[in-house]
């Protein structure tokens, strides 16, 4: 592994040899584009960086060399359209390999980067253009994405007098610049701006649960807060290949596709389709020699459809989930059929790797690990004392000692000092997640605060019985949330998508309930089961509980 990790990342270790306290020493001007990127750039050239399998299947490598020389010349070409330091640039690239280099131009550039799903609507891009301040937009070569943009160019336009600088992937569209046209016409000098790490890097419209997205800051420390979820929670290692599943503009790419990765000398695989095939992902662990591994829960249902035995997944040594809750079952049979274990992170966008089932370690049921080390994580009640096991209390981050303001966290909510000081408390960082844990100190999710279901006097967390539901073979998908009752307050509803093969039926209904009822205490049984055809989903991809208690209060 290389030396940049120890350049920066002090780390302490208790008597039988274990992490326990990590801290940084970050310079003021530390800018991850030119001291990481340029730096493995310069000193082993042919390194390769990225594995990036094209719409076509081409597969190309790219290195750090092509990596420190597309940036400046984009930098250049974005420095000379009068883009400059500050300036809020959204990014809305899917997974087109251009959003990597166009990352670290902007951070050579010091302009302000905000990734952006390819999800998002019109109203949703107007939005955050409006709210950030946005003076350019990059688009992938895609036509709904370009439509959308256009319409939200022209209504800014209309109501500001502001013109949009605008550029798309490749190719000839009125109104738009071509980025790789441009950029190849393009010199690559250009002088590094001095950037201090306490400037706002890249912000992040968070989905959240109620009212408009949250507008995330992440200042020029962030890349270093994921060595902890390279390293130690991917496991990925020098010279291998981390594939992460994740859209450019959800923060999980942030995690997975770049920074913890290149920092610990591993390249990423960038897969860009416009379907998704559960068996092209297993081609591309099989054929491009995956070691590491990440992907929602999602993923992992859909790839245990396929004929997995088929594959040769012997390179693959380490495989993780995040984002959603994972069903024990899943994991059960992802184990039996390939004999990996999953284990699960967590952390949020305002965040890194708060807690995780790191490398070397047993995964316990469903349980997101311990606390990472870089965190002072306490579980308090609504009293603000620490919580006995098994007795659930809200997860926190204490700031303390030579660890200071933890790196990783965010810096701030765009326009919302209000909400920003709401969550900051007296050195606390509040994540608003419901958790508790055991005798051993491992930490199981309850809910998140605005999920839990108050029922006849009983606090009930979804996930706890989403996990029973997906043991119903019938069950391919749910999620459980509560809907309104005179009597009960709240009663537990079932959403449920269906597997191949299985009917909507009021005898199945009976059935599932049945099933529940068998398995958990009779509160926490659906007293309404809803079949779907699809559940909502946030851009970033989790399942919308938010959405469906909206939709209920709409039919009401």
């Amino acid at each position: 592994m290389n030396d940049i990790c120890g350049k920066y990342m002090r780390e302490e270790f208790d008597g039988d040899g274990k992490l326990n306290n990590v801290w940084f020493d970050v310079p003021e001007d530390f800018n991850f584009a030119y001291d990481v990127v340029d730096a493995i750039a310069e000193h082993t050239p042919s390194k390769r960086a990225i594995v990036f399998k094209s719409l076509d299947g081409k597969v190309t490598t790219y290195t750090f060399e092509d990596l420190r020389e597309k940036s400046f010349r984009i930098a250049s070409l974005l420095s000379g359209k009068g883009v400059k330091q500050g300036d809020r640039v959204m990014l809305i690239m899917k997974r087109r390999v251009e959003y990597w280099f166009v990352m670290v131009a902007l951070q050579k550039l010091g302009a302000v980067a905000i990734p952006t799903s390819d999800m998002v609507s019109y109203e949703d891009i107007s939005y955050r253009i409006k709210d950030a301040d946005v003076k350019c937009v990059i688009c992938a070569d895609d036509e709904k994405i370009l439509s959308n943009v256009d319409r939200a160019a022209e209504s800014v336009s209309k109501e500001y007098g502001i013109d949009i600088l605008r550029y798309v992937t490749t190719g000839n569209r009125e109104g738009y610049y071509d980025l790789g046209r441009e950029t190849d016409r393009t010199q690559t000098s250009f002088a590094r701006v001095k950037t201090n790490v306490n400037d706002t890097m890249m912000l992040y419209f968070t989905s959240g649960t109620t009212g408009e997205p949250k507008a995330v800051m992440h200042n020029y420390s962030y890349p270093l807060s994921h060595i902890i979820t390279a390293r130690d929670w991917h496991g990925v290692v020098d010279g291998g290949l981390h594939f992460a599943v994740a859209d450019s503009g959800w923060a999980k790419s942030a995690w997975g596709k770049m920074y913890g990765q290149w920092i610990c000398g591993s390249a990423v695989m960038v897969y860009d389709y416009e379907q998704f095939y559960a068996n092209e992902i297993l081609h591309i662990l099989q054929d491009c020699e995956v070691d590491t591994f990440c992907a929602p829960p999602t993923i992992y249902k859909y790839l245990l459809r396929e004929n997995i035995e088929d594959y040769n997944l012997s390179n693959l040594k380490q495989v993780v989930t995040a984002g959603e809750p994972m069903p024990v079952e899943v994991m059960k049979r992802f184990r039996e059929r390939t004999g990996l274990s999953i284990r699960i992170g967590f952390g949020q966008t305002e965040t890194a790797l708060i807690t995780g089932v790191l490398c070397g370690e047993e995964q316990h049921l469903d349980c997101i690990g311990k606390p990472s080390p870089m965190y002072d994580v306490k579980i308090v009640g609504d009293d603000g004392n620490e919580t006995k096991p098994m007795e659930t209390g809200e997860l926190v981050i204490v700031q303390s000692g030579r660890k200071g303001y933890p790196v990783g966290i965010f810096s701030g909510y765009n326009n919302d000092s209000e909400m920003y000081d709401d969550v900051w408390e007296g050195g606390v960082y509040h994540t608003k997640d419901k958790v508790y844990r055991d005798e051993d100190g491992n930490i199981y999710f309850v809910s998140r605060t605005d999920d839990v279901i108050k029922s006849s006097g009983y606090r009930i967390g979804p996930v706890e019985v989403e996990n029973v539901l997906m043991k119903h073979p019938a069950v391919f998908e749910c999620a459980v949330t509560g809907y309104p009752s005179e009597t009960r307050g709240s009663i537990v509803k079932a959403s449920i998508v269906l597997h191949d093969g299985y009917e909507p039926s009021a005898k199945l209904k009976v059935e599932i309930k049945d099933f529940v009822k068998s398995r958990a205490a009779m509160y926490k049984c659906p007293r309404m089961i809803e079949f779907c055809d699809s559940l909502p989903k946030t851009v970033s991809g989790k399942i919308s509980r938010e959405a469906i208690r909206r939709k209920d209060m709409e039919s009401l």
